[in-house]
């Protein structure tokens, strides 16, 4: 149910969207209560100022909420089993021994830049982080070389996929909030990805190692994987890893270059659908990496379930976050946002880009960023083309990315990993983070002046 704008008072619209984002903000950041409930909390406020009716405003919540976890929950799930499989099976072993074993001194620490995008596209943060900093303690200590020099570029790798790339919660959730094109921001989002983690990893790690220079903690000494276990080829996973960016790009390109009714096309208009490619990848994954592995059939499917519980948590944020859209686009804020926004002049991608900053700094959270500027700005979309609509959707990836302090969780686990004080986690993490949202906004600016 959608009520028109001149169905409440103006003039308490603004007003309600100030305090529920305020209210949002408190509840995380102060009183540390679950975003998930103060999603949902902030949205009845929002409606109850805005004027909306409470049996409306529940209806536009659930509509939202359901409409959310329809679209955007099954690919959450999914992309999570992948995860799950590749750290069970060895896989992810398999892409870091490979590519560390094959680097040189000098280029270990861009190799360490693409074992953390590569691991990082598939997985969430977290899973990613605690998979790959045994590796970068463990290469550290071995090498001689600083900390801060390889971790860095890891991190850089594992963060801007976080933030650019689907099918990670935040990206996904702004391409279904703005009806944007799945194909065309996956491909643009790892375009960009690619000199943003260049910069922000290995460029900026040799200034970084500088400013804080802290030895690897022995915390994973003695506790090599052991070699005699079987596991997947480099090859065998890299192809399984990348399958479902392969599909989904492909069905992008498809579209552009073939006509209408033309087999191939529709081929990949199938393939390509977001679930297809990544229920293809889950399949694809039991198999190769499950067998690759000398699993049974039963540890596959066991492993398969585990990837659920540790996301539930996430899909009701994320699944939160569009009810609050909703009430958003319900009660008209969004129209009247949108509204001052094309009479200011300001740059849509500028705009979008600084609220999910401000949001990121206040509550620490890149998903809610995300979702929140998603729903202020959806109303937006109406005026912007295919190409225009992904960049809004990196935009605010790269604006939720914004310099990670102490009220982040990645923040902590960073700073744990790592052994470093507070200010030192600042001068590289901190850093870090707000380099890839620098970067991937100036990005998306110059993309905008040819699409």
């Amino acid at each position: 149910m959608t009520v028109a704008t001149d169905a409440l008072s103006a003039g308490r619209l603004l007003p309600a969207a100030v305090v529920g984002i305020a209210l949002l903000v408190l509840l995380i950041s102060r009183f540390k209560l679950n975003p998930f409930l103060g999603l949902t909390v902030s949205s009845l406020v929002v409606a109850a100022i805005a004027g909306l009716p409470m049996d409306a405003a529940v209806a536009g919540f659930a509509k939202g909420f359901g409409d959310t976890a329809a679209g955007v929950g099954t690919l959450i799930a999914l992309g999570a089993m992948i995860g799950k499989l590749l750290a069970d099976t060895g896989g992810a072993d398999a892409l870091v021994d490979t590519i560390i074993g094959r680097s040189s001194r000098r280029t270990l620490p861009w190799a360490m830049a693409v074992v953390g995008a590569l691991i990082g596209l598939p997985m969430f943060f977290e899973i990613g982080l605690v998979l790959i900093m045994p590796v970068v303690l463990l290469v550290s200590r071995r090498s001689g070389m600083s900390l801060v020099r390889l971790g860095i570029p890891a991190l850089a790798g594992l963060s801007a996929m976080h933030g650019l790339v689907p099918p990670h919660p935040g990206p996904l959730v702004a391409v279904n909030a703005l009806d944007a094109d799945l194909g065309i921001t996956l491909g643009l989002g790892v375009l960009f990805a690619v000199p943003t983690v260049a910069i922000a990893g290995p460029l900026f790690a040799r200034y970084a190692a500088r400013w804080v220079d802290v030895p690897a903690p022995d915390l994973f000494e003695g506790s090599e994987r052991d070699e005699a276990k079987a596991r997947p080829s480099f090859a065998v996973t890299l192809a399984t890893v990348l399958l479902p960016v392969v599909l989904m790009m492909g069905k992008a390109l498809a579209d552009i270059v073939a006509a209408k009714g033309n087999p191939v096309r529709s081929a990949f208009d199938f393939l390509g659908t977001p679930v297809i490619a990544l229920l293809i990848a889950v399949i694809v994954a039991m198999i190769t990496l499950g067998r690759g592995a000398r699993m049974s059939g039963r540890d596959i499917a066991k492993s398969v379930e585990q990837g659920l519980p540790p996301i539930a948590g996430i899909l009701l944020i994320v699944s939160a976050g569009g009810g609050f859209k909703q009430t958003l686009i319900d009660t008209g804020i969004g129209k009247l946002i949108a509204g001052w926004v094309s009479g200011s002049g300001l740059s849509v991608l500028l705009l979008a880009w600084l609220v999910a900053v401000l949001i990121r700094l206040a509550t620490g959270s890149a998903t809610v960023a995300t979702v929140t500027a998603s729903g202020i700005l959806a109303p937006l979309v109406t005026t912007l083309g295919t190409g225009e609509t992904s960049l809004l959707v990196l935009a605010i990836g790269a604006g939720s990315l914004f310099f990670s302090h102490v009220n982040d969780a990645g923040f902590w686990l960073v700073k744990g990993y790592f052994g470093l004080s507070v200010g030192q986690t600042v001068k590289t993490w901190s850093i870090m983070e707000s380099l890839i949202s620098v970067v991937g906004l100036a990005l998306v600016l110059v993309a905008d002046l040819v699409i």
